[in-house]
C-alpha cells in the first residue's frame, strides 16, 4: 500500500484532497523500527515530523534524576511538528516502544512540495495546528498529575487577588490595524480582524477566563500581558505563561470543542485584549474555505513556543522536586 492510501486512513489526514496526498508521495518515508531505537535525539537540529502508524513512541528528557518522560504517543499521532514548525533544535529524545511503523516527512522534499502550493500548506499546517494544540491541553492536564504526587514545588507563585468581571471600552481601529500588520497579514485579513475583533479592558489580575469555561473565542494581546495559569488541588495556582503584545490564546477550545483547560487573567499593571470570535475564525481559517495561511503559521508557531515553555517548566518542577513523581506521573 502506498504511503498516500495510508495516510487517507487517519484523521489528521482526512481534510487532504487526493490530489494533496498524492502530492506528499516524494516527501515521505516508511519506515519499520524494532523496539528501543532513538528516531530523535535531544538537541539535534534535524526538522523531520513523523507520524505513527503502529506501535508507540516515547518522548523524553534528560534529567539529573534520570530520564523524564514528556509524553507516550501512538498511532494516529505526530511528533517532531514542533522542530518543523519554529527550527529549534530538539527538546527531547523519541524512542521507539515495541516494533513500531513511521511515516517520516522530510523538510527539505516538503518545503520543496509546499512551495506554491497554498493548499497544500493550508493542510499541512492545519494539521500540525491540531496536532500542538492537544499536546498542549494534554501537557495542562499532565500538571494536575505531577502535583498531586509530588506536592508544590518551593517558589512557585502565590495566586493574585482577582479583580472584577471583564469589562469592555472601545480602542481606535488604527491601534487594531497597526498590530495585525505587525504580524505581516494580508490586506484582507487585516481589515477582516480590525473591523471584527472585540476589545477588552482588563485590571490587574483581572480574570477574562476559568478552567472548564466554554471556549467560543481567541484573543491576541494589545497591551500589558496575560499570565496563563492552573488551579491544583494542594498546590494553588501555577503560572503557565506569561503572554505580551501579539501572542494568540484561547484557540485550543475553538479546535477541540473542549471547556478551556487553563484560566487566563490580566497581569499585574492590566491588559487590552482583541477577542476573536469562534465564528469570525473558523471564516478566516475554514480549511474548506479561503483561509489565511500566514495567522495558520503564526498560531503554529505560537503554540509551539508554548508547548516548550510547558515541558521546559514541567522539568523544572521535577528537578526542584528532586526527581519526585512515580513512573505514572511521568509517563
Amino acid at each position: 500500500m502506498k504511503v498516500p492510501e495510508r495516510l487517507r486512513r487517519w484523521d489528521a489526514f482526512s481534510h487532504f484532497t487526493n490530489d494533496q496526498l498524492e502530492a506528499l508521495e516524494g516527501c515521505v518515508s516508511l519506515t519499520r523500527y524494532p523496539t528501543g531505537v532513538t528516531v530523535v535525539k535531544e538537541g539535534d537540529s534535524t526538522f523531520d515530523a513523523y507520524f505513527i502508524e503502529a506501535g508507540k513512541v516515547r518522548i523524553h528528557r534528560h534529567t539529573p534524576y534520570g530520564e523524564y518522560a514528556l509524553a507516550t504517543l501512538g498511532p494516529g499521532e505526530l511528533f517532531g511538528e514542533t522542530a518543523f514548525v519554529d527550527r529549534n533544535t530538539r527538546s527531547g529524545d523519541a524512542i521507539t516502544e515495541g516494533d513500531t511503523q513511521l511515516v517520516g516527512f522530510n523538510p527539505v522534499a516538503l518545503a520543496s512540495a509546499l512551495d506554491g502550493e497554498r493548499r497544500l500548506s493550508l493542510a499541512l499546517y492545519w494539521t500540525f495546528w491540531k496536532s500542538l494544540s492537544r499536546k498542549l491541553r494534554a501537557t495542562n492536564s499532565r500538571l494536575e498529575q505531577f502535583f498531586s504526587k509530588t506536592g508544590r514545588p518551593s517558589g512557585a507563585e502565590a495566586p493574585p487577588a482577582e479583580g472584577p468581571a471583564a469589562g469592555e471600552f472601545r480602542v481606535d481601529l488604527a491601534s487594531k490595524r497597526k498590530l495585525f500588520e505587525e504580524q505581516r497579514l494580508s490586506s484582507l485579513e487585516i481589515n477582516f480582524l480590525t473591523s471584527l475583533s472585540l476589545e477588552r479592558k482588563l485590571g490587574p489580575n483581572e480574570v477574562l477566563f476559568r478552567e472548564g469555561d466554554p471556549g467560543d473565542e481567541m484573543y491576541v494581546v494589545l497591551e500589558g500581558r496575560v499570565m496563563i495559569s492552573k488551579y491544583i488541588a494542594g498546590a494553588g495556582e501555577e503560572a503557565l505563561a506569561f503572554l505580551e503584545r501579539g501572542d494568540y490564546f484561547g484557540e485550543m477550545a475553538l479546535i477541540d470543542r473542549e471547556p478551556r483547560s487553563a484560566d487566563a487573567r490580566a497581569h499585574e499593571g492590566g491588559a487590552v485584549v482583541l477577542a476573536i470570535p469562534g465564528e469570525v475564525l473558523g471564516g478566516i481559517l475554514d480549511i474548506g474555505k479561503v483561509s489565511s495561511l500566514p495567522l495558520l503559521k503564526l498560531l503554529c508557531s505560537l503554540v509551539a513556543k508554548r508547548l516548550r515553555e510547558l515541558d521546559d517548566k514541567l522539568i523544572g518542577w521535577y528537578i526542584l522536586a528532586g526527581g519526585g513523581g512515580t513512573e505514572e506521573t511521568k509517563a
